[in-house]
């Protein structure tokens, strides 16, 4: 009986021994990732990383086991990792192992980390040591300031550096890319800067050499702008003021209109082609129109002006007229649009009222005044031009008429305003006009009679005052009568 006892007993211990050891066998161990670099700096050229891991024991993997390589965020965290490399089953059996790695294009921070996992069996070393990486989608220099490589500002005043957008000549603009931020520098010397401020743009107070890289930590290179001198102007010295469109230039007026915004002064008035524009007299103006748009901004002690070529949409637009066209009364003028914009609209306005329905590329006008057509483009960006042009009628100083008139009418309604007499005694024919008041006085002598009498506003005593003519022609006798003004 007992030594049935005892046979039971080692077969019951040999059968846990051998569990034991098949569950240690299902079980192992991933060493610490090991990184084969400090940094990782990618780009669109280069994004490969390599690092090395091991684990133990080798039998434990099964041939279905994945290694996934997991990205901490910036901070070190992983409750949002990224996983930046998953092998296929069973192609990873041996210990060491290298992989390579790629950065996603969101990667841009100082503390990330790295994990390893595996499938089968389910098994995670610990994290790495914490690296900075960036992936640089811009990795050019890049122009400030128009590239203008000096500056002024009045003094007690400033002035805006701004990055360029889209910039000059082939400027692949850092702007074009919302993600990224900015440190601006001062230069101390060739090889010592202050750092600023970390912005898109600097307010300028200090006289000094300035410039932008954008952010991209220790990984930061060939992402830099050229350098800017800036100074205090002298007395007398012209002054420049820089103009910075909110959404960039071009921008989409569909999406919002663009503010501009200048320098910090003590009183600012903006222009649009120009001519100003009234009550825009702050220092930032909202505009969804494209046009040339300039500012003057005092400081007190001096002024400052800049100006910005605005433009809405990637598309051309432009008329068949002139800006200003003569039409004589009762005639037509035909005036067409001419645009590159995708399926536009049309919309005419005379003196700034919305003329209905005209909604084609061509209109036909009798009236004169100021008019405009916007042009929108309803594919894509909705973006906007406004094209300008002014009508006025032409008058005919020389106009047929049979008899001298005995009565006139200057009252600015365009009609009998003048004194037109015919053909044969105006300017050319050598003939000598006079004009008398009723007191005798001659306000009126000329042989170069242009049909503009009287030049300027009458200050007429009564209501129907008279004066008195003699028109002495080259070969006849004089002709003489009464011209009765009329309020």
């Amino acid at each position: 009986m007992i030594k049935n006892t005892v046979i039971h007993s080692y077969v019951v211990a040999c059968f846990f021994m051998v569990s034991f050891i098949e569950k240690m066998n299902a079980q192992i161990v991933i060493g610490t990732p090991n990184l084969q670099f400090t940094q990782a700096c990618a780009n669109e050229s280069f994004n490969t990383f390599t690092l090395n891991f091991v684990f133990s024991p080798e039998s434990g993997i099964n041939s279905s086991n994945q290694f996934i390589i997991e990205m901490s965020d910036s901070e070190g965290d992983f409750s949002n990792s990224n996983i930046v490399f998953t092998s296929s089953p069973g192609s990873i059996n041996s210990s060491p192992a290298s992989v390579d790695i790629s950065l996603p294009l969101n990667t841009a921070g100082e503390g990330y980390k790295i994990k390893i996992k595996s499938t089968d069996p389910v098994a995670s070393s610990a994290s790495s040591n914490s690296f900075s990486a960036y992936y640089k989608i811009q990795d050019s220099p890049f122009t400030i300031n128009n590239l203008n490589a000096f500056a002024s500002y009045c003094p007690g005043g400033s002035y805006l550096l701004t990055i360029d957008n889209p910039g000059t000549g082939a400027n692949n603009s850092p702007l074009n890319y919302p993600s990224l931020t900015f440190n601006w520098f001062k230069e101390v010397n060739s090889t010592t800067f202050i750092f600023l401020a970390q912005s898109n743009t600097l307010s300028v107070s200090e006289e000094g050499k300035y410039f932008v890289e954008t952010n991209y930590g220790t990984c930061t290179s060939n992402s830099f702008s050229n350098r800017v001198l800036v100074s205090e102007a002298s007395s007398g010295e012209e002054v420049s003021a820089t103009i910075v469109s909110s959404l960039g230039n071009p921008f989409c007026a569909a999406d919002a209109p663009t503010i501009l915004s200048t320098v910090e002064g003590n009183s600012y008035q903006w222009y649009k082609d120009g001519i100003s524009i009234s009550g825009a007299i702050n220092q930032t103006f909202e505009t969804s129109i494209s046009g040339t748009y300039s500012v003057i901004v005092n400081f007190g002690n001096c002024e400052a002006t800049g100006a910005i070529e605005l433009e809405t949409g990637d598309f051309t637009s432009s008329l068949d007229v002139p800006s200003i066209n003569m039409l004589e009364f009762g005639d037509v003028l035909s005036v067409t649009v001419t645009t590159s914009a995708i399926n536009p609209n049309f919309q005419w306005f005379l003196n700034s009222e919305l003329i209905t329905n005209a909604t084609q590329n061509i209109l036909n006008i009798t009236a004169f005044g100021n008019y405009s057509v916007t042009v929108t483009q309803t594919n894509d960006c909705n973006a906007t031009n406004e094209l300008l042009f002014l009508v006025e009628e032409l008058i005919n100083p020389f106009p047929e008429v049979e008899n001298i008139p005995n009565l006139i009418s200057p009252n600015g309604d365009g009609i009998n305003d003048t004194w037109v007499i015919p053909l044969p005694y105006v300017s050319g024919s050598n003939t000598e006009v006079i004009i008398y008041s009723s007191q005798g006085k001659i306000v009126l002598s000329t042989k170069n009679y242009l049909n503009n009498w009287p030049l300027e506003y009458l200050n007429l005593s009564s209501v129907n005052e008279v004066y008195y003519y003699i028109i002495i022609p080259e070969n006849s006798e004089p002709i003489k009568g009464a011209i009765t003004i009329i309020k």
